[in-house]
């Protein structure tokens, strides 16, 4: 599995025309209705339906890769 994937539509109107955004990692820009979001790849659900990366019961965060 790659480290970073695209995705391959805007979440908003569905167009295919995405950008990366200069705002920072995981960011994008849709031309066609000129909307900016990111992306965060939050973990791999357990079968009980909660990500395995949150951390402890706290909600400690737990950060994948490395210092960006």
């Amino acid at each position: 599995m790659s480290e970073r994937a695209a995705p391959f539509h805007c979440p908003y109107c569905g167009d295919e025309d995405l950008r990366p955004s200069e705002a920072g990692h995981g960011c994008w820009e849709c031309a066609s209705c000129r909307r900016a979001f990111q992306l965060k790849f939050l973990g791999l659900l357990r079968p009980d339906g909660t990500t395995g990366t949150t951390g402890t019961a706290t909600g400690t965060e737990h950060t994948e890769g490395g210092g960006e």
